[in-house]
C-alpha cells in the first residue's frame, strides 16, 4: 500500500442476494452454477417440483435438467449429492428419462451411492433409481454389469423399511434374468430374504415370497432355501390366517420346492401335504386354488405321493377345481389330474367322474385351456381302453379335431395322442374317421414342430387302417408331407412317419402313389445309414415293395412266393438305381420303339375268346384274313337285309294288297297268302339284325385288344388280355384238382411250355426265333407293352413269368428270379421224401429249378450242373 492513501478491496464484495423464480427454466438454468448453497437449493426445489406428476417429470426433461443433475451426483458436497440423488430416484420412473439415463451411462455414479459410508435417505433414493431402472431388460444388464447386485443384496439387512422395500424390488426384477439368478446364488442372498418374511410390512413380505419363488425354479436356491429352515418359515405363513393376503405366492414356492423328492419327503413327514389339500379344497380364491394345484402337481411325480394322493380321494378335489370360473385354476386342475394319471386307481376315478368335465374343457375359448385338457385326455388315455371309450361317449371326438387346427402346438400335440389313444379300437377308429380326420391331419403334419410331426404321423398311422381312409388321405394331400417327414432328423419322427408309410402301403394304388413321392428312394437311403435306420424303416420299404410288384422286380430281380402277382403287373426289364419306374398308363401311351418289349398282366376282361386262338391270335395274317371275311359279312348284310326305309315301303304295299282284296271280297282267299308274305318279311329283318349284331361283337373283339394312342381325356384302362383268361380257365379246371403238388408244378410246366412255343433244344436255341415274334406283336398292337396271353414264342423270362402268374392263380408256391441275358426262372419247394423206417421230424425242402425250355416239366436241384447250365 502507498502510503497517505486509503485503500479497498477489490473487486469489491457482492452483497447477497436473495433470487424467487416461479419458472422451471430459471431453475434448471441454476444447476450450472458453481455454489453449492445454489445447487442445492436448485436441487431441492426441482425434486419438489418432479414430485407432483409425471407432466412435471416431462418438462424437467424437456428443460435439459437430466444431463447437469447427473454431474451433481459426484458432487464433492454431501447436500448436492443427496439432493440430486434424490431427484433421480423420482425421475427415473419416467420411462423417457430412464432412455436417456442408459445413454448418459449413470449406473457407476448410482450404484456408488449405495456405499455403506453414504447416508440412509442417499441409500433409499439410489436404490428407489435402481429399481425403477430394472424393470426394462436393457437396465438389468447395465445394473449387473456394474456390480450392482451385491450392494442390493448387501440392503436386505438395511434397518430402514424403504431401503429394504427398493432393494428387494430391483433384486426381483434383476433374478428374471437367468444370468442374475445365477450370481445371486453365489452371494448367499437366501437368509436375508427369509428375514424379510418376518417384516411387520405386507409389501416387504410379499416381494421377498416373490423373489424365492422365482429364484426356487433353480434346485441349488431351493437346497439353500431347506438348508435355512425355510420351509417352516412357509408353512407358518400357511397356518397363519392373518397372512392370507400371502398365501397365493407363498404355496407358488412350496410348489417349486416340491421338485425335489427330498422336500416331499419331508412335507409328507410333516402333514404339509395334507395341508396343500386342505387349501386346495377349502379355499374360494382362484389363485390359491391355482398355486395348490400346481404343489400338487409337483409333488405327483413321485410314485409314493401319487399313491397317498389318491388314499386322500385328491381326485374329488381335482374334479371340483375343473368347474372354477378361473382360467389359471382349469389349467392347474388339468396338469394335476395329468400327473396323477399315472395311478392306475386315479385312472380309474377320472373315467366317469373327471372325463366329461375335461371334454368340456376342449371346448373353451382359451388356447391354454384346452391344451391342459388335452394333455390330461392324453394321459388318461394312454394305454386305458375303457378311458378312451369313455371319452368318445363324452363327444370328445368333434373337439378334439377342432383342437388340431390350434395355433400352440401342445395342444396339437395332446389331441393326436388323444385320437391315436381312441383309434386303437375298431369302432372308435371308424366314428373319428366320421368326422373327416384325415383333412385335419395334414396341417399338423406340415408343422415344424417336431413333437407336432411325431403325434401326427402317429395319428395317420392309427387312423389309416382302411382303403378309404387312406384314400381320403390321399384325396387330401396328406402323403407328401406324410413322404416329407422321412427327411427329419428327428428319430422319432422318422420312426413314427416310418410307421405310418407302412400302414399306407398296404394296398397296391397307395404304394405306386408313395413310390412316385419318392417314398421308396428315402426309405432305402434311411437303411443304408446305421445311425437312422430303424425297424419301422426297414418294414416301410419292404411293405412298399411288396404291394409295390412292378417296382420290386424291376429293382431287385426277385419275387419270393408271398409276392402274389395280380392283374396290372409289368416287367419292363432290370433298371437302374435311382430310375423311376413309370407308370403302366404313360407306358402304354408312349412311341414304338425299339427296346424290350413291357410284358403285362391282365386277366380282367368282359370279352369272351373265342374257342380255337391257340395259333391264330397272334398271327398277323390270321387277323386279316379275320377281318377280310367280316368285310364280307358286312357286304353281304348290306345286300340282304332291308333298310328301314325299304321296310315301310313294303308293310305300305302288304296294306294297300290287304285293303284292295278285302273291297274285292276275296280276302279270306288271299288272306293266308299275305300273312305268310308278312311272316317271311319280319323273319328276314331278324335275321339280319342277328347278324350285324354278331359282326359288331366281332370287330368289338378284334379292335379292343389294340392299343392306340387314345385321348387323355377318357378314362384310361390297361389293354386286356382274353387268351391270358382262357390259360386261368384251363389251369384252374385240369391242373388244380392234381394233389401231388410235384405232379402240379411238372404238369403246370408242360402247359407253359406248349403255350409258349413247346420244347426247344439246346442246340436249336439260337434258331429260335422269339424276337422277331415280339417285334411282330407290337407293331401289330402299335404299342410297346404286350399282353402276355398274345406271345406264342417265348423265351425263358416270357415262360417264368407266366408260370410264376398261372402258379399263383391255383396256389402253387413259386418265386421268380431274373437272371442275365434274358434268363429268368422259377424256384420251388419240396419236402425231400422220408426214408422207410425212418421216425422223427419233417424232413426239410429241397429247392428245385423248374424247367421250362430245354426238358418242360424237369425239376433241377438248386446247386445241380443242369441247374447252373439253364440259368446261365
Amino acid at each position: 500500500p502507498v502510503p497517505g492513501i486509503k485503500h479497498t478491496l477489490w473487486p469489491p464484495p457482492f452483497e447477497p442476494l436473495t433470487i424467487e423464480s416461479k419458472k422451471a427454466a430459471t431453475v434448471v438454468l441454476m444447476l450450472n452454477s458453481p455454489e453449492e448453497e445454489i445447487l442445492a437449493k436448485a436441487c431441492e426445489a426441482i425434486y419438489k417440483f418432479a414430485l407432483k406428476g409425471e407432466e412435471n417429470k416431462a418438462t424437467l426433461l424437456q428443460l435439459g435438467a437430466v444431463e447437469p443433475l447427473t454431474k451433481l451426483l459426484t458432487h464433492e458436497d454431501k447436500i448436492v449429492r443427496r439432493n440430486a440423488t434424490m431427484i433421480f430416484g423420482i425421475l427415473a420412473s419416467n420411462s423417457d428419462v430412464k432412455k436417456l439415463l442408459r445413454e448418459l451411462d449413470v449406473m457407476n455414479s448410482v450404484i456408488a451411492q449405495l456405499a455403506p459410508e453414504e447416508e440412509v435417505v442417499i441409500h433409499e433414493f439410489a436404490s428407489l433409481c435402481l429399481a425403477n431402472m430394472s424393470v426394462e431388460y436393457t437396465g438389468k444388464v447395465q445394473i449387473f454389469e456394474h456390480g450392482g447386485l451385491e450392494p442390493l443384496v448387501r440392503l436386505l439387512s438395511s434397518p430402514d423399511p424403504d431401503v429394504k422395500k427398493n432393494s428387494i424390488e430391483c433384486i426381483y426384477n434383476l433374478v428374471q434374468d437367468f444370468q442374475c439368478r445365477t450370481a445371486f446364488q453365489e452371494l448367499n442372498a437366501i437368509p436375508p430374504i427369509l428375514e424379510l418374511l418376518k417384516s411387520e410390512y405386507p409389501i416387504i413380505q410379499l416381494l421377498a415370497l416373490k423373489t424365492l419363488g422365482v429364484i426356487t425354479s433353480d434346485k441349488e436356491s431351493r437346497v439353500m432355501l431347506k438348508e435355512n429352515q425355510g420351509l417352516d418359515q412357509l408353512t407358518k405363513i400357511l397356518e397363519t390366517k392373518e397372512l392370507n393376503d400371502l398365501h397365493v405366492e407363498a404355496l407358488l414356492v412350496i410348489a417349486n420346492c416340491l421338485e425335489d423328492m427330498e422336500t416331499v419327503v419331508l412335507m409328507q413327514q410333516t402333514g404339509g401335504l395334507k395341508k396343500l389339500l386342505s387349501f386346495a379344497e377349502n379355499s374360494t380364491i382362484p389363485d390359491i386354488q391355482k398355486n395348490a394345484a400346481k404343489a400338487i402337481t409337483k409333488a405327483a411325480c413321485d410314485a409314493e405321493n401319487r399313491k397317498f394322493f389318491h388314499e386322500q380321494e385328491v381326485e374329488k378335489c381335482l374334479v371340483t377345481l375343473l368347474g372354477s370360473e378361473s382360467d389359471g385354476t382349469k389349467i392347474a386342475a388339468s396338469q394335476a389330474i395329468s400327473a396323477m394319471s399315472e395311478n392306475s386307481g386315479s385312472k380309474e376315478f377320472f373315467n366317469t367322474q373327471g372325463i366329461p368335465q375335461i371334454v368340456q374343457l376342449l371346448r373353451s375359448a382359451s388356447e391354454e385351456v384346452r391344451e391342459a385338457a388335452a394333455l390330461a385326455l392324453a394321459n388318461l388315455t394312454t394305454s386305458n381302453p375303457a378311458n378312451a371309450k369313455a371319452a368318445a361317449q363324452a363327444d370328445a371326438i368333434d373337439p378334439l379335431i377342432n383342437v388340431l387346427s390350434s395355433k400352440r402346438d401342445r395342444a396339437i400335440a395332446n389331441a393326436a395322442t388323444v385320437l391315436t389313444n381312441m383309434a386303437m379300437q375298431e369302432p372308435l377308429r371308424t366314428a373319428i374317421q366320421s368326422h373327416d380326420v384325415m383333412h385335419a391331419l395334414v396341417s399338423p403334419l406340415r408343422s415344424t414342430d417336431t413333437v407336432v410331426q411325431s403325434a401326427a404321423a402317429l395319428a395317420v398311422a392309427a387312423t389309416v387302417c382302411d382303403v378309404e381312409a387312406r384314400t381320403e388321405l390321399r384325396n387330401c394331400g396328406g402323403l407328401e408331407p406324410l413322404v416329407e417327414l422321412l427327411h427329419s432328423k428327428n428319430d422319432e419322427v422318422r420312426r413314427h412317419a416310418s410307421w405310418a408309410v407302412m400302414v399306407c402301403a398296404n394296398d397296391e394304388l397307395m404304394a405306386v402313389e408313395l413310390c412316385r413321392l419318392g417314398a421308396l428312394d428315402i426309405l432305402e437311403e434311411i437303411n443304408l445309414s446305421v445311425s437312422r435306420k430303424n425297424k419301422f424303416s426297414e418294414a416301410a420299404y419292404n411293405k412298399l415293395l411288396h404291394n409295390h410288384l412292378p417296382l420290386k422286380y424291376s429293382q431287385t430281380g426277385h419275387l419270393s412266393s408271398s409276392n402274389i402277382i395280380s392283374d396290372g403287373f409289368y416287367d419292363c426289364g432290370r433298371i437302374n438305381p435311382g430310375t423311376k419306374l413309370l407308370p403302366l398308363k404313360e407306358l402304354c401311351l408312349q412311341e414304338l420303339n425299339d427296346l424290350r418289349a413291357i410284358l403285362l398282366i391282365n386277366s380282367k376282361s368282359d370279352i369272351s375268346p373265342p374257342p380255337s386262338m391257340e395259333d391264330k391270335s397272334s398271327d398277323v395274317s390270321y387277323r386279316q384274313s379275320i377281318s377280310s371275311s367280316s368285310s364280307l359279312r358286312r357286304a353281304s348284310k348290306e345286300k340282304t337285309n332291308p333298310t328301314e326305309e325299304e321296310a315301310g315301303h313294303c308293310y305300305i304295299v302288304l296294306l294297300l294288297l290287304c285293303l284292295e282284296f278285302w273291297q274285292l271280297g276275296s280276302f279270306s282267299l288271299h288272306g293266308n297268302i299275305i300273312a305268310l308274305l308278312l311272316f317271311l318279311f319280319l323273319l328276314l329283318k331278324g335275321r339280319g339284325k342277328k347278324e350285324e349284331e354278331k359282326v359288331k361283337e366281332e370287330e368289338e373283339f378284334l379292335t379292343v385288344p389294340i392299343l392306340t394312342e387314345g385321348s387323355p381325356d377318357k378314362e384310361w384302362y390297361p389293354p386286356p388280355d382274353p387268351e391270358l383268361c382262357v390259360y386261368v380257365s384251363e389251369v384252374t379246371k385240369s391242373i388244380l384238382p392234381i394233389t401231388n403238388i410235384k405232379e402240379q408244378i411238372e404238369a403246370l410246366a408242360k402247359y407253359v411250355a406248349e403255350k409258349m412255343g413247346g420244347r426247344i433244344p439246346k442246340e436249336k436255341l439260337c434258331d429260335f426265333s422269339w424276337e422277331l415274334h415280339i417285334s411282330e406283336l407290337k407293331f401289330q398292337l402299335k404299342s410297346n407293352v404286350v399282353p402276355i396271353g398274345y406271345i406264342k414264342k417265348g423265351i425263358f423270362y416270357h415262360r417264368a413269368l407266366l408260370f410264376k402268374v398261372l402258379a399263383d392263380k391255383i396256389g402253387v408256391g413259386c418265386s421268380l428270379v431274373r437272371g442275365e441275358y434274358s434268363r429268368a426262372w422259377n424256384e420251388v419247394k419240396l419236402l425231400k421224401e422220408a426214408r422207410k423206417g425212418v421216425i422223427g421230424n419233417l424232413p426239410s425242402p429241397e429247392e428245385y429249378i423248374v424247367d421250362l425250355m430245354f426238358h418242360p416239366g424237369a425239376l433241377l436241384k438248386m446247386r445241380s450242373r443242369e441247374a447252373d447250365l439253364y440259368r446261365f
